[in-house]
């Protein structure tokens, strides 16, 4: 096992009825600037709870943060921040209102000029520099609610980028399943699929004798695997609910990653074809990932064996097994209607592998835990994907 640092101060508030425990831990005096989507929140009564629980304090709002958050939406709430003198964010939605948020948090209180370079990691945001930060989970995929790591995108430059701090931990989340129940079947089956990639990222590299990390990321695709069908029905079943929730906080609070390789090629290039083709986060991964793994066997093989024989019971070794075990997850995938080929979204994929290669070559990007997927290598596998 390699060695490692982990460090996660997040407090987790899990369970029916805890959004009343948000007075428990904001200071009384916070001023509140509650973040939130496109209004769903005050459709189903999670708003209602919220402003009753912040009891009395003064809260400001700023609503509209987009699925794959805007830069320039977030300059909005940063300068709302900065007028009231905001001390406190609160984000109340899914992934993109939590990363959204974390910007916010950040930028409020940055000296340093333009906040994109945040963004871009130009500048860096240490312990301490930025606002504090809660959350009242309603969506579950991404595990923004308990890790430090925040995505943006800049639609007028057709641009999305990945940046974490230590300071952009939230305080606190609170995880109430039925904050899901309102929400439309898509959205619950995308969460699925990106917490289910998230934990393949960070399993399927190579073997360094993390028996433990193998062990709990098995254990939370199996537990996906179990839940899913369930989790999307109407009306929603808490206990479902209730695992996928604790599921995808699991899949990227980063415990399952430390001691092991990792790798995020298929995040880095999901985030292009968000950026260039408004795909979903989770859409933008699942059209990626199983031809990813194909086309990196040769290095991955051990692992590929490995998930086949313990997440599907396909025993054996080979290229055979490692085929039969990536066919069994595109077929999960499918189950739950998540397309996995571009061509099912519309997208030309030997136009996407072109765009793609060309910004990956300009940037001299190379991905994979071996570095070793040039940006000719991602076309050869956005071609896969037809």
């Amino acid at each position: 096992m390699n060695n490692f640092e982990f460090f996660n101060p997040t407090r987790i508030i899990f369970g029916r009825g805890t959004i009343q425990k948000l007075n428990e831990h904001m200071s009384q005096d916070a001023i509140v600037l509650i973040c939130y989507g496109g209004g769903s929140i005050k459709k189903n009564g999670v708003y209602d709870q919220v402003i009753s629980a912040l009891n009395g304090r003064e809260v400001y709002e700023f609503g509209g943060i987009e699925p794959n958050p805007d830069y320039d939406t977030l300059l909005k709430a940063i300068d709302l921040g900065r007028h009231k003198q905001i001390d406190f964010v609160l984000a109340v939605g899914g992934g993109s209102v939590i990363d959204g948020a974390k910007l916010v948090a950040a930028g409020i209180p940055y000296k340093g000029g333009d906040p994109w370079d945040i963004v871009t990691g130009e500048k860096e945001v240490a312990l301490g520099e930025a606002l504090p930060l809660g959350t009242v989970l309603t969506l579950p995929a991404t595990a923004s609610e308990m890790n430090g790591t925040s995505v943006i995108s800049r639609r007028a430059t057709a641009e999305k980028f990945a940046w974490e701090s230590e300071a952009a931990y939230p305080a606190f989340s609170i995880l109430d399943p039925t904050t899901t129940y309102t929400l439309p079947e898509k959205q619950v089956r995308n969460g699925i699929v990106d917490a289910y990639i998230h934990v393949v990222e960070q399993y399927a590299t190579y073997p360094v004798d993390g028996k433990l990390q193998d062990r709990y990321a098995e254990g939370i695709l199996l537990t996906l695997q179990e839940v899913a069908q369930k989790a999307l029905e109407t009306p929603p079943d808490y206990d479902a609910r209730a695992n996928l929730m604790w599921s995808a906080t699991n899949a990227l609070n980063r415990l399952i990653g430390k001691g092991v390789p990792t790798d995020f090629a298929t995040h880095m290039i999901g985030h292009e074809l968000t950026a260039l083709y408004g795909l979903a986060h989770a859409e933008s991964l699942a059209v990626v990932l199983p031809h990813l793994l194909w086309y990196k066997r040769d290095k991955k093989g051990e692992k590929l064996v490995q998930y086949a024989n313990r997440v599907w019971g396909i025993f054996g070794t080979g290229e055979d097994v490692i085929r039969e075990g990536l066919d069994k997850m595109v077929a999960f995938f499918n189950s739950i209607k998540m397309p996995t080929r571009l061509t099912d979204f519309g997208i030309d994929p030997v136009e996407a592998a072109e765009k793609l290669q060309e910004r990956f070559t300009e940037r001299g990007t190379r991905l994979g835990e071996h570095k070793d997927i040039s940006p000719a290598d991602v076309a050869s596998i956005l071609k896969m994907s037809c």
